[in-house]
């Protein structure tokens, strides 16, 4: 059926004679070619009367910026104040009118902000550690070197004659020392006791050493006499109720020694590598051994050097002091020792220095940063994304804009200005998600963060992902659409072109191969901590009471009342000894039957039940036994791997004999071989270890339980203990439960790296909602088409999400290869760990394509559901 349409009027004239009165000759006809067609376009869509309403605010568009030019006078130009709260108007009435788009790229950035404060924060406390001290660019502390397995181990504690030999020997080079010894001790106030294990044993300038502040007290004098001691703030609250009420106070340490309090220190920050709650003056055990003899382990020595001094100096003649000092020793004990210094800054990530001080992995920080990079990337990519879209939705806006003069820079600035602003919108939104965050994030990190230290910090840092992020974020979008044709703009018949598709491609793998990247980290590293848990460790660990030695009350208790524990029908066995596993284990020379070269080993003094409580397999020889009268003071047992690296098989290594060059005097003869256990961390492999008895070492004692009712048997225990009459508590912990204290920084690496790569892949897939909206935005005609010829609702699904689910396998294909080379360095940290297998990366990749797919299908299937009439009539 034919329509009759009423033939279409010619543009008005008038306009058409002020148009070519204006514009130049030589634009004239191609102008007017163009609007003769959008005016006919228009009639037939709207109408002839709406029609010239708009034929005549388009040619006063092109005609206005020549009036200008010729007649400046008649008209003003807007002020920039006028002209920013203009385009703030748009900027929030944009963000208004696109609510979907608006959420996705507030939640996404605001997210990513968020994540990189968390981070920023902790890479802001890892690095100022010990910054606070007002010298300590000066400061450094000596540690001793060891060589062990061909390579040269640091060691942080040095004896008591070092620090006065130092300044003797390097007068004018160092200045000051101070000797620091951490330790604990039973506190005790009236009728009140308190184990401690946060005290320190310093010299008297410790205070003017080091920058911790005082409340009350003279930095100078408060640890000059030897019965003093300086208490920290809540320490002070905690034993006499206020910080005022503790000075000139009376408490004993280890019921023997009476100190006065004369100083109350501030708690010490948690960017500290030295921790404390008591100080006490180490003139107080000047006459013990490692105070006295010089090859001791017993505490850390800092020196200040003098100014114009560098460590470079001073470390030249340290051979020559260790020679002066200690060559008689080292000649004898078959010890060789170096000297060296580490600045104060660099103390907290020196690795290796078996000290009981806080110590951090700069590896980690720096995966830390990148992560945060990658993260800050991904929902930046959104932004880009999601805003480039759009530019076919604000085409005719840019059009009218450039009709009435608006120029390209303006407009650049103006999207760009958008740009910032919803970055602020974000900062604000992240600043409120970090504060509500921020209790369980500290509980994540394990140590107490302040916010309101690191106020000024994180403003600026604010600011300036405002600048960067909003800038980045916001410039491809900007430039894309200011460099619309206001003509084609204005007849609805822009199109990004294949170029825009490819960048938003791109982009779009870009985002799912950091999020895949941090996806199979998780899904490597888990794997690695659960193998580690679960792995047999050549020793019962499983019900064993593990109980420190760490004061004369537990030690008389375990060396008197171990028949009385025997006897309990719960207990199985009892043993003491120098190092529990996953513990400290002393490293000992030997000499050793037909090898003339001395040998190093781990050591391991115990009684005669350490086989049987430990559930170790004897696999050449006999155990420790009482029917032997020399086994106490002639035998030992050794490790396979003993054996092995002394050229024995375990056969041939009974009737051995070897000699502690240390300790011993006389030879002991290797009785029996046990089979290799992890008696240190996973992480190192196993060493040779020589086992033997020593009633005088002892730091650990394990109580191996039957299975039954344990907090019953524990509480025997207890009851058993306090019948002694003790000062100290009675403090356990169970073998099992050192897992979790020898990988616990890695555990908690490991789950906060989970959170944040859920986070990313969270940030990723709201760009891809975001994008697959707008793709079924777009094809809302051509989806009604398909549907009217016939297309099953399958079919339209499939079409819609191939398009997203090709960058989504693009990723994979190079996340994988890029996860497996930096998973397979991170599992060269472990003597023990997994094999990196195939169905990890198949299965992260059908994660990824799954939760893709899921994103897209979600606005696939709406936009396959709605009615084809609907669709047709949309546009």
């Amino acid at each position: 059926m034919k329509h009759n349409r009423p033939k279409p009027q010619a543009p008005p004239r008038l306009a058409d004679r002020l148009l070519a009165w204006f514009v130049a000759p030589h634009r004239l006809e191609t102008l007017q070619g163009d609007l003769h067609e959008e005016f006919a376009y228009q009639v037939e869509r709207v109408g002839e009367r709406r029609a010239r309403w708009r034929y005549w605010r388009e040619v006063l568009g092109f005609v206005r910026p020549y009036v200008m030019k010729r007649n400046p006078e008649h008209y003003s130009t807007p002020t920039y104040t006028g002209m920013l709260r203009s385009y703030l108007k748009i900027a929030f009435r944009n963000l208004a009118r696109n609510k979907a788009f608006s959420v996705i790229n507030l939640l996404g950035l605001s997210t990513g902000i968020t994540v990189c404060l968390m981070i920023f924060l902790f890479i802001m406390n890892e690095f100022s550690v010990d910054d606070f001290h007002k010298h300590g660019k000066s400061i450094y502390r000596v540690m001793r070197g060891i060589p062990h397995e061909g390579k040269e181990v640091a060691v942080s504690y040095l004896s008591g004659p070092y620090a006065p030999a130092l300044l003797n020997d390097f007068r004018g080079q160092i200045t000051q020392a101070v000797r620091v010894n951490p330790t604990d001790a039973l506190v005790t106030y009236q009728d009140k006791s308190f184990h401690e294990r946060k005290i320190i044993d310093a010299d008297p300038n410790f205070f003017t050493f080091f920058s911790f502040p005082l409340l009350k007290g003279d930095p100078a004098t408060v640890l000059l006499e030897p019965a003093s001691v300086v208490l920290t703030e809540s320490t002070a609250q905690k034993y006499f109720g206020s910080v005022d009420n503790a000075m000139g106070k009376i408490i004993k340490i280890d019921n023997n020694l009476p100190v006065k309090v004369t100083g109350i220190a501030q708690d010490v920050p948690a960017n500290s590598h030295l921790n404390f709650d008591l100080v006490i003056p180490l003139e107080n055990y000047k006459d013990r051994g490692w105070m006295t003899r010089w090859i001791n382990n017993a505490l850390y020595t800092y020196v200040k050097l003098g100014p114009m001094i560098s460590e470079e100096q001073v470390e030249r003649n340290f051979p020559r002091f260790m020679d002066n000092h200690m060559g008689l020793i080292m000649k004898q004990s078959g010890f060789h020792f170096s000297l060296s210094l580490t600045p104060l800054h660099d103390v907290y990530f020196e690795q290796g220095a078996f000290d009981g001080a806080k110590h951090g992995d700069k590896q980690v920080v720096y995966i830390f940063l990148s992560i945060a990079i990658l993260i800050l990337l991904v929902a930046c990519i959104n932004f880009m994304n999601l805003s480039t879209v759009r530019a076919v939705e604000r085409s005719k806006e840019i059009g009218v804009r450039k009709v009435l003069g608006a120029i390209k820079g303006h407009l650049v600035w103006q999207f760009i200005g958008e740009s910032l602003l919803l970055t602020s919108l974000s900062c604000v939104l992240s600043v409120v998600l970090l504060t509500l965050s921020f209790p369980f994030y500290k509980q994540l990190l394990g140590y107490p963060l302040n916010l309101a230290v690191y106020a000024l910090p994180i403003g600026l840092f604010l600011v300036g992902i405002i600048l960067v992020a909003g800038f980045l974020s916001g410039s491809y979008p900007a430039f894309v659409l200011a460099a619309f044709s206001p003509i084609q703009a204005l007849k609805g018949k822009l199109r990004l072109g294949k170029g825009g598709i490819s960048l938003r491609q791109m982009l779009v793998i870009v985002q799912f191969t950091i999020s895949i990247l941090l996806m199979l980290g998780t899904a490597i590293g888990t794997r690695q901590m659960s193998y580690l848990k679960n792995k047999q460790l050549g020793y019962n660990k499983e019900q064993t009471l593990v109980i420190p030695i760490d004061n004369g009350d537990i030690y008389n208790f375990m060396l008197n009342h171990k028949p009385e524990l025997l006897a309990q029908s719960r207990i199985e066995a009892v043993s003491m000894m120098s190092g529990e596993p996953g513990g400290f284990f002393d490293g000992h020379m030997f000499d050793v039957e037909a090898h003339p070269n001395r040998w190093k080993a781990r050591t391991e003094f115990a009684d005669f039940d350490y086989v049987k409580t430990m559930g170790l397999k004897l696999i050449a020889g006999r155990n420790f036994s009482p029917q032997y009268a020399s086994d106490t003071a002639r035998a030992v047992l050794i490790n396979r791997t003993a054996a092995n690296r002394l050229g024995w098989t375990p056969d041939e290594a009974i009737g051995k004999w070897l000699k502690n060059t240390t300790q011993d005097s006389t030879n002991r003869t290797i009785i029996g071989v046990v089979e290799d256990f992890n008696f240190l961390s996973l992480k190192e492999v196993i060493e040779p270890l020589v086992i033997a008895p020593n009633p005088d070492d002892r730091r650990a004692a394990l109580i191996r339980l039957r299975p039954g009712n344990l907090p019953a048997t524990v509480e025997t225990i207890r009851q058993l203990y306090a019948k002694t009459r003790p000062s100290y508590p009675f403090e356990y912990h169970f073998l099992d439960q050192q897992f979790d204290q020898m990988y616990q920084a890695d555990l908690r690496q490991q789950t906060i790296l989970s959170g944040f790569a859920g986070l990313a892949i969270f940030i990723a897939c709201l760009g891809l909602f975001g994008l697959a909206s707008f793709s079924a935005q777009q094809r809302t005609k051509e989806i009604g088409v398909r549907k009217v010829l016939g297309a099953s609702v399958g079919s339209i699904v499939s079409l819609l999400s191939s398009d997203f689910l090709k960058p989504v396998g693009i990723a994979i294909l190079i996340a994988s290869p890029i996860a497996w080379y930096a998973m397979n360095q991170w599992l060269q940290n472990f003597a023990y760990h997994i094999d990196i297998e195939w169905w990890v990366f198949a299965l992260a990749g059908i994660v990824a394509v799954g939760i893709a797919l899921l994103t897209v299908s979600s606005q696939a299937i709406k936009a396959a559901l709605t009615n084809p009439v609907k669709s047709l009539r949309s546009e």
